[in-house]
């Protein structure tokens, strides 16, 4: 075996991992064999720990060392880090309402355990997931409700300005206990949701004034009116939770059959009870549509009552009509709030750039600040930009876990690992086993989701002797059993890994460490916090569940 090669993917975001600062520099003289192997910038990453181990508080785990606490499934012991949260934040993006709001719920479910004193049977990671996808759910509700003030502030009219909103700030789960965030998402929902109460009510009010009649002071009318919109304003109410939106329950239908209107009385009771049904967010216009064909049925009453029947059942179809688009308008605003606050995050001070989506920008920040829908080729560009900035957040989150993999192997079993960067970009990882010094070492690189690791020798290209081929030969032969311990590592820190060995002809010649930086502190410091937490709890099992997913348990 000269190499091997796998293609990792993510089984689990784990909670406390951080954006890496960028690699360190090149030194092209360092480098007489540049680009041989096509490496590319995967195990520059572990200079990230390196900061990391230096900067975190004592109680806080490093991202090498964290599949410790994370085998263990102690929540309690971690925070979020910063890659971890804002890839969790991007894979909430390329969900629907539904998906998040059943996160929500669990992570109320597992505040509830913890309150009762139950054990709950889910990873740290898991639990991270369910509270962050929750806390993307509210910070975009928060963001598209006072969008939607602001736009009715600017538009004027009655029945004068809506209320302020009083809503928290938004939720920042980076550097947050689990604990701490869960008990901010309980109070943000509550705030979040009388908000959005007060606000229903006021659009109620607005569209008050486009469906009155000629004359309205009918008692009968403004009962049947006022009940209706107090049905409608509960109905709205209850659809908000996250059990109902998880549940995504049938909405009450508009257009339920009723026995025909007898007199003009029963005509206008009718007229009242459909206006009532209309969503409090339904647009001003439609509802216009839905008040006129009421008033045509009360005109009709008395001379024809077949064709008042007609007009009411046209009034229900508007209603219906206003009542599914605006639960689309509301969605599609929180899903543009959502997009939007993903698409400018800007990475931590000391950590490169995600690529900039101006264009995508633009067009969420005209539908939040001017209510204007985004076109079929308009979503398919901001879902793109979207997608592409998730995967490469995964693409660095993968590089961060393949690194602090290969760091691990070399706490487990000795050795020298060290970093270092090679040209065009490319970063590698060099760990070289006890007893391979000085001529032989292991090293990982990652392109294009692709992980390599390729038993080196110390030297250039050209013939070798065959006592150096035997030794090369023996080195490759040792390094299957060290590709079975990256992968169990790998597979213990969240990722998917699955090694093919490519059978070439004896090792690949290189320079070991070119430019590194040593990772003694980070290797020393891991050992510690891995003896910490070694005896916490056993390794997890797994489980097949119904939907097919394998998760650890206990």
């Amino acid at each position: 075996m000269s190499s091997g090669f796998a293609l990792p993917s993510i089984e689990t975001v784990a909670p406390a991992v951080y954006f890496p600062p960028p690699p360190p520099p090149l030194d092209a003289q360092a480098l007489p064999h540049t680009g041989m192997l096509h490496l590319h910038d995967a195990a520059g990453q572990a200079s990230g720990h390196l900061t990391d181990a230096a900067g975190q508080a004592a109680g806080q785990l490093t991202d090498v060392a964290g599949h410790a606490a994370h085998q263990a499934a102690d929540a309690a012991l971690q925070v979020l880090g910063s890659l971890s949260g804002v890839l969790l934040v991007g894979r909430a993006a390329l969900l629907g309402t539904r998906l998040l709001a059943a996160g929500a719920v669990r992570a109320a479910e597992e505040q509830r355990c913890l309150e009762r004193r139950q054990r709950i049977a889910a990873t740290a990671a898991e639990q991270w997931e369910a509270a962050a996808f929750a806390a993307v759910r509210v910070n975009a509700r928060r963001h598209a409700l006072l969008a939607r003030v602001a736009r009715a502030r600017a538009l004027g009219g009655p029945p004068g300005p809506p209320p302020h909103p009083d809503v928290p700030p938004p939720l920042t789960p980076v550097g947050a206990r689990l604990a701490d965030l869960r008990r901010e998402l309980a109070r943000a929902e509550q705030a979040l949701h009388g908000a959005e109460q007060a606000q229903a009510a006021w659009e109620q009010r607005r569209l008050a004034a486009r469906c009155r009649l000629d004359e309205d002071r009918d008692d009968d009318w403004q009962l049947a009116l006022r009940e209706g919109r107090e049905r409608a304003l509960r109905r709205f109410s209850a659809e908000r939770t996250a059990d109902a939106e998880a549940g995504r329950l049938p909405h009450p239908a508009a257009d339920r059959p009723a026995p025909g209107p007898t007199d003009v009385r029963e005509v206008r009771r009718s007229g009242a009870r459909i206006l009532g049904e209309l969503d409090p967010y339904a647009a001003p216009d439609a509802a216009g549509l839905a008040a006129q064909a009421v008033r045509d049925a009360v005109r009709r009453a008395a001379e024809d009552p077949r064709r008042a029947r007609i007009h009411l059942t046209e009034a229900r179809k508007f209603v219906r009509d206003a009542n599914r688009q605006a639960r689309e308008t509301r969605e599609a605003q929180e899903r543009a709030a959502l997009h939007h606050d993903f698409l400018v995050y800007e990475t931590p001070e000391g950590a490169e750039d995600l690529v900039p989506a101006p264009d995508a920008v633009t067009l969420l920040r005209r539908t939040l600040d001017e209510g204007v829908p985004l076109g079929p080729a308009e979503r398919e560009l901001v879902e793109r930009r979207v997608t592409e900035r998730v995967r490469a957040l995964e693409a660095l989150y993968v590089q961060e876990r393949c690194a602090g993999a290969v760091a691990e192997l070399a706490r487990r079993f000795g050795g020298r690992a060290g970093l270092g960067r090679g040209a065009g970009q490319e970063v590698r990882l060099d760990w070289t086993p006890p007893g391979w010094d000085p001529g032989h070492w292991l090293r990982a690189t990652l392109l294009d989701g692709r992980l390599s690791v390729a038993t080196m020798y110390r030297g250039g290209p050209g013939e070798r002797t065959p006592q150096q081929r035997a030794l090369d030969d023996e080195r490759c032969a040792e390094a299957r059993t060290r590709l079975t311990e990256l992968e169990r590592i790998t597979e213990s820190l969240g990722l998917e890994v699955e090694f093919t060995v490519e059978h070439t002809e004896g090792a690949l010649p290189g320079v070991p460490g070119e430019n590194a930086l040593m990772l003694d502190d980070l290797i020393d410091e891991a050992e510690q916090l891995a003896d910490t937490y070694q005896d916490v709890l056993p390794r997890p099992a797994r489980q097949r569940h119904a939907d097919g997913g394998s998760r650890r348990t206990g």
